[in-house]
């Protein structure tokens, strides 16, 4: 707790990354509970802005378990009532190195393709560069707003834009 005080802004990005790769009972631990409660312990310290890496689609309803997992987080969050909450949805987040095998290997390869398909509603689901991310959620704490925000690839890129202007 002694590190939370006299901060404003928190960033979380904790998860496993991969949930295939571990037991459904420590992807709950890590990704739900350790990220609900160091949010619930921001709160006690007197953090305003809590900003949170989830997925696009995230849904407590849904029975995917990643995505039902993220949904249920974001709706804890909500209920810790931060100032101001900004919840970032990204789809495929391109980064360098295939962590994951196979499937991201194709992923990545074929994510550049992908976006440019990927137009109207379905922008959502464009892939983003690692750094792109990074840089859109540290540059999104200087923007002054309020209440609970849903952030995906288009608002990424107006925040990143708004940034270089």
């Amino acid at each position: 707790m002694s590190y939370l005080g006299g901060h404003n802004v928190a960033i979380c990005t904790l998860g496993v990354g991969e949930p295939s790769k571990v037991s459904k009972e420590e992807f709950v631990k890590i990704d739900k509970t350790a990220v609900v409660d160091f949010a619930k312990r921001c709160k006690e310290a007197g953090v305003k802005h809590f900003e949170i890496l989830s997925s696009v689609d995230a849904n407590p309803r849904t029975k995917t378990i990643y995505l039902k997992i993220n949904g249920e987080i974001n709706e804890e969050l909500k209920k810790i009532e931060f100032e101001r909450l900004s919840i970032f949805q990204p789809s495929l987040i391109i980064s360098p190195n295939n962590r994951y095998g196979f499937s991201q290997g194709i992923m990545l390869k074929i994510a550049p393709f992908l976006n440019t398909i990927l137009i109207g509603s379905l922008k959502k689901y464009r892939g983003i560069k690692i750094e792109y991310l990074g840089k859109a959620m540290a540059f999104n704490i200087l923007t002054h707003k309020e209440g609970t925000e849903l952030l995906n690839w288009q608002d990424f890129i107006e925040i990143l834009n708004q940034k270089n202007a």
